[in-house]
């Protein structure tokens, strides 16, 4: 969804344009009036942004959910679509062996398959610790470092 200036809230009142304001025309305002009248007008323009974003993030937040819910419930009912595929698979073998050992083949193949996902997900976890951006850091750093350089450079001169 795209916000204008149409959609500023109804408390925020719009920025007046010193040139065109019917007050004083320009010529005759003091360089301190204009000033003053610059710092009003900004100080309402980045209110006025920070309420559309606020207004614009609830909105995608709001969506968000709603669609995390939507995820959730298809889980659960992908879910009960294993289980029912499971049921088939087990009674499927039964026909051919007895029922407890279908039930028993169809258990420890999971569990394998659970024990391997598990050892790939704990090495991909091991990869990713730290959780701090150590690339990031190192290039602050860097750039600390070269910023008091050249202030301890340039007090010397």
């Amino acid at each position: 969804m795209t916000y204008t200036l149409n959609d500023r809230p109804a408390a925020a009142p719009r920025v007046q344009n010193p040139i065109t304001s019917p007050a004083t025309p320009v010529s005759e305002r003091s360089t301190a009036e204009l000033v003053r009248l610059a710092a009003e007008q900004i100080s309402t323009l980045v209110r006025d942004e920070l309420k559309l974003a606020q207004i614009e993030l609830t909105q995608k937040g709001k969506r968000a959910g709603v669609g995390v819910g939507m995820f959730g419930g298809a889980g659960v009912v992908a879910l009960y679509g294993v289980g029912a595929l499971l049921a088939a698979v087990i009674i499927g073998l039964a026909t051919v062996m007895p029922a407890w050992l279908s039930a028993l083949i169809v258990g420890v193949v999971l569990l394998a398959v659970a024990g391997l996902l598990a050892l790939l997900g704990r090495g991909q976890v091991r990869k990713a610790v730290p959780p701090m951006p150590q690339e990031t850091v190192a290039g602050v750093r860097a750039d600390i470092d070269t910023i008091t350089a050249s202030v301890k450079h340039g007090g010397n001169r």
